[in-house]
């Protein structure tokens, strides 16, 4: 999880800012503050990933907030005026998001912070338990989480992540689906150029879909010729 400071002297700037962020599971947002006397505070007491930070600001600009900072977070300006993008980038921001900021926007924002941070392969195998189709560790939140094969249902590919649903819970990890593919034993079984499933999880299909309890799954086009036989 990632963690997030919006600081813009804008109400409703920060609202909008912390509303974008809500729709993206990774990120958590620790404090949103009107000033920069205000974040401060939280800089000295909370680590903080990735700044939102406005230019303009009564008293002191972001830029030069962020230029006196001994430990600079990760920093996406916000602004209502173009002109002050070089200065953002001349302070290495991951990006400079021009008001009214769009989701789609916001999103490109937050994959460049995104591949920023993933030098690191986000999946770590153990070969041996792929033989014993027991269990992988994937990356989360900065650790190595346990997910054992017989609890998953089916993995979804999300953009630049891969989400690997459970019966009871879900895990977002940074990786492609046909990478993880590889990882997986024969019980898994792609249907879709962002579905894999588990086999063994599938109550009920059709030449269109796939059901696993409540959860209706489509089949792609170029899998359809040779599924049936797969999945029985």
């Amino acid at each position: 999880m990632y963690t997030c400071l919006i600081i813009d002297d804008e109400k409703l700037a920060r609202q909008l800012i912390e509303n974008h962020l809500a729709k993206i599971e990774t990120f958590k947002v620790v404090a949103s503050c009107k000033s920069a006397i205000e974040a401060i505070n939280i800089l000295n007491i909370q680590h903080i990933d990735l700044l939102f930070l406005d230019v303009e600001m009564p008293v002191l600009l972001g830029t030069d907030f962020y230029k006196n900072l001994v430990q600079k977070p990760k920093v996406i300006f916000t602004t209502a005026y173009r002109e002050y993008a070089v200065h953002g980038f001349e302070l290495n921001a991951i990006d400079y998001l021009v008001k009214p900021i769009t989701f789609s926007r916001f999103f490109k924002a937050i994959e460049k912070f995104s591949a920023s941070q993933n030098s690191k392969p986000e999946i770590q195998v153990n070969d041996n338990n792929i033989q014993n189709n027991s269990y992988i560790f994937v990356t989360e939140d900065r650790k190595q989480v346990k997910i054992l094969f017989d609890e998953i249902l089916f993995i979804e590919s999300i953009k630049n992540y891969i989400k690997i649903k459970k019966e009871n819970k879900s895990h977002l990890v940074k990786y492609s689906i046909s990478a993880f593919q590889n990882v997986l034993d024969s019980r898994f079984l792609r249907v879709h150029r962002s579905f894999i499933i588990n086999k063994d999880k599938v109550t009920a299909y059709t030449k269109h879909d796939i059901e696993i309890g409540k959860i209706e799954i489509p089949i792609g086009e170029s899998y359809k010729t040779t599924l049936v036989n797969q999945i029985t």
